[in-house]
């Protein structure tokens, strides 16, 4: 099994969709590192060569943040809407939806489980 930036990649998977078990890394970001490594994308994880893998894991330390240091950096962006009182850091602090989608209904995901309310039918 593959480990790179501390997640040990799924072995039976090609390289390009592997990659993307790592947090911060996409399809698009995946794609651009077999190409600049020479790798075919559609080449299964435990196929790679040793060789393979290590200029993987140093292209994605060299290029790209990745898994805590991506976390850490999500994490400050939103504290710092929440510490501005922006209206995205206020719906962020009341776990409401942020990117303007309706509330009415839905939203059960960011809203959690339904809360009866007594008399509401009639």
């Amino acid at each position: 099994m593959a480990r790179i930036s501390g997640v040990n990649i799924p072995t039976a998977k090609r390289v390009e969709i592997a990659l993307t078990y790592i947090h911060g890394i996409g399809l698009t970001s995946a794609k651009e590192i077999c190409e600049k490594n020479g790798i075919a994308p559609e080449k299964r994880v435990h196929d790679l060569s040793d060789a393979e893998v290590i200029k993987i894991r140093e292209t994605i330390d060299a290029d790209y943040m990745v898994e805590g240091d991506r976390r850490r950096d999500v994490a400050m962006n939103i504290k710092r809407l929440l510490d501005l009182g922006t209206y995205r850091g206020l719906r962020h602090r009341k776990r409401l939806p942020v990117r303007g989608q309706r509330t009415s209904t839905n939203a059960r995901t960011r809203k959690g489980k339904r809360i009866a309310i007594a008399g509401k039918k009639g």
